[in-house]
Parts: structure tokens; C-alpha cells; sequence
């Protein structure tokens, strides 16, 4: 089986190169890393063209960077896609976790559970919490490397084209396919946005969000209030 990994990025110089690095082994037993790139102003492009099979230049907007990116030659002959933030390391045999647990299962996507990185102390009760909410839900977000099958992503049509919520909506239609495999596995994540503007702020702002977006809020609308709040 051959895994793409979809790495949307933006303004992501500092830490780009690293986060390619780690990839290297995977890439190394065949999978493809293809970035797509949301119209930075820095040099993310140039850093990520050597450690990547593709770097790809689009408008900006994560859905519709992954979608982007699932679209590419280099994703054509994958068998799962994997959608990859670039502050979130996998864990070195992550392909194999994937492929193992696919192929003794009747499901067709899903995520790992995740641990944050950073100095807070409150970061481990936001990931079991995180955790605990994914499992009971089925219901992931980016920060947990959701993985989807290339036929189920292509019959779901892709993620939705909008500015903010695309990781839950696109979640809500794949559970139609089939529940999500739960990975005890752990993708670690970078707790930088929690520390940068206060972890329970932080939490606060998205649960409000996540909740409006439940009643039906317009997408837009909560692209802009998180902004603001940010």
C-alpha cells in the first residue's frame, strides 16, 4: 500500500524544514509528502522544495489546500491519504500503524490520538481531553492526522470549501462511510497556539465556536470571530 501525506501550510519558514525531516523515513518506504503552500509571505516554499515530492501553490484556505494536494500526480497512485499539519510529528511507523490496522478492519478512515508539546501544564488535560471527546464523538480534528482511503476521500468529494470547521464537517460526512478508526497511537502537536493565547481562552474560544457552528453558524462568520479572537 502507498501512503501521500498532504501537508497544508502558510507562513511556516521557521520550522518547515524540521517538520519535512521527520518525514524522511516514511518517504523512504514510499510515501509521497506533497505540500501545499497558501500563499506565504516568507520562504516556506523554497525551504519545503528539497524534502518534499511536490510543493504545490494555491489560494489560501486549509480545505482548500488539502483538497489541492489530494488532487496532485504524486496522490494519484495512493491507497490513503493522510492530512498532515505541520506543527504535528507522526510517529515513525506511522504508515505501518495505518496500513495494518486498515486491512483488519472494515473502516475507512481515521486519526490518532495526540499529545501536545509546550511548557503549560494544563496542555495534558486539553489533549486527554481531546482524546476523550474524538473517541466519544467520532469527530476528529486536524491536529489528530486524520487518513482516509483515496476512493472514500474522492466518494466524499473531498473537504468542504469552507474558511473554518472543515476538519468537523468533513468528519460528520465520512462517519456515513464508516466510523473512524481510533489509533491509540499518538501524533505529538505543537500546544503553541493554547500558549500563545492562553490555554483555557484557547479552549473557551473554540468550544463557543464549535458550538455555534453545531446550531448551524455560518462558517465565514466563525473564520472571522476567530480571527478577531486571535
Amino acid at each position: 500500500m502507498r501512503l501521500a501525506i498532504i501537508v497544508p501550510v502558510l507562513n511556516e519558514a521557521r520550522g518547515i524544514e524540521a517538520a519535512l525531516a521527520r518525514l524522511a523515513e516514511l518517504r523512504a518506504r514510499g510515501a509521497r509528502v506533497i505540500v501545499v503552500d497558501g500563499g506565504s509571505g516568507d520562504d516556506t516554499v523554497r525551504r519545503a522544495a528539497p524534502l518534499a515530492d511536490r510543493v504545490i501553490e494555491t489560494p489560501r484556505g486549509r480545505a482548500l489546500q488539502m483538497n489541492a494536494g489530494a488532487r496532485a500526480p504524486e496522490a494519484a497512485d495512493a491507497d490513503v491519504l493522510l492530512f498532515l499539519h505541520a506543527d504535528t510529528q507522526l510517529p515513525p511507523d506511522a504508515d505501518r500503524i495505518i496500513f495494518r490496522t486498515l486491512a483488519n478492519s472494515d473502516r475507512r478512515w481515521g486519526r490518532f490520538d495526540v499529545s501536545i508539546d509546550g511548557r503549560s501544564r494544563w496542555l495534558p488535560v486539553v489533549e486527554a481531553l481531546m482524546n476523550w471527546r474524538s473517541r466519544l464523538t467520532g469527530i476528529a480534528t486536524g491536529d489528530q492526522a486524520i487518513f482516509v482511503e483515496r476512493g472514500a476521500f474522492l466518494a466524499l468529494e473531498g473537504f468542504a470549501p469552507i474558511p473554518l470547521m472543515e476538519d468537523i464537517e468533513f468528519c460528520k460526512r465520512a462517519k456515513r462511510i464508516s466510523p473512524p478508526l481510533a489509533l491509540a497511537a499518538r501524533v505529538t502537536t505543537s500546544g503553541r497556539r493554547w500558549e500563545k493565547h492562553g490555554v483555557w481562552r484557547t479552549i473557551l474560544l473554540m468550544w463557543r465556536l464549535r458550538l455555534a457552528y453545531f446550531f448551524g453558524a455560518d462558517p465565514a462568520e466563525l473564520a472571522r470571530r476567530y480571527r478577531d479572537a486571535r
